[in-house]
């Protein structure tokens, strides 16, 4: 669709309200902010998010009342005690150039080590979206030998300090470097589930909650190998997909119609 601005070239969640633009954020280090860009790849607006801290910003995700919700959880190191999930009142409404924070804290029950062991390093998350009062997290395996798979966990979307509930395994693929999960989202009917990685979508259709991998699964190769971090519903066909700056690829934006 368009190239994005130079500022968001560590583009790591994307989000869509309404007309022809769309929210991001970036990940670790960067500014405590999210980001409004048109789709001829302006950037609109500047939103400094107070109570919250962008220790490694990975999703976006929205309920069915506007509000939006920053993934704080990636956790390279399988290291971190402090994840966190920001919840932010709907930024279409607010007018002003800072909006604050409520905080969703979470930690994995299965986690006893800070890190653990290269083979159970399953701690690591890029993924979620929310449905029905909860935010269902899609972890990011980092374990070695790669066992071709996705933890689920779920979380409450409202404020205070969780035990994530673990939910089931979603099975991806044998290939490390494409079969990580970097995002994902529910359509705005609720029928379909999408999950992204470096160059694959998996499409989620004919499931219940909460374990929704048991529903019909189809994997697609974009023929892409871009780091692309970031999915969301334009509508209950069409996607939003964007990636990182690297190099010479990527820091676009681009839409697709969901394959069948």
């Amino acid at each position: 669709m368009t190239n994005l601005p130079n500022k968001l070239k560590e583009n790591s969640g994307i989000v869509y309200y309404a007309d022809s633009t769309a929210w991001f954020i970036e990940d670790n280090g960067n500014p405590d902010e999210i980001y409004q860009v048109d789709f001829k790849g302006n950037l609109l607006k500047e939103v400094e998010v107070k109570n919250a801290k962008n220790r490694d910003w990975e999703d976006l995700a929205k309920d069915e009342n506007g509000n939006l919700y920053i993934g704080d959880f990636g956790n390279n190191g399988n290291s971190r005690k402090d994840l966190v999930i920001y919840k932010l009142p709907n930024p279409e409404n607010d007018s002003g150039d800072k909006i604050k924070a409520e905080q969703i804290r979470f930690n994995y029950p299965g986690q006893t080590e800070f890190p653990p062991e290269r083979e159970k390093l399953f701690y690591d998350a890029e993924a979620f979206f929310y449905h029905s009062g909860f935010l269902y997290i899609i972890t990011k395996n980092r374990a070695n030998p790669f066992p071709g798979d996705a933890l689920l966990y779920k979380v409450p979307a409202h404020p205070g300090k969780y035990n994530a509930e673990y939910i089931g395994n979603f099975d991806t693929c044998e290939d490390w470097e494409t079969c990580q999960i970097t995002s994902a989202d529910i359509s705005p009917d609720g029928k379909t589930i999408v999950l992204l990685s470096y160059g694959k979508l998996w499409v989620v259709k004919s499931f219940t909650f909460d374990d929704f991998s048991k529903g019909t699964i189809k994997k697609f190769d974009l023929g892409v190998r871009t780091q692309l971090e970031s999915i969301c519903f334009l509508n209950n066909e069409t996607l939003l997909l964007s990636d990182e700056k690297r190099g010479n690829t990527g820091g676009n934006l681009y839409s697709l119609k969901i394959p069948r």
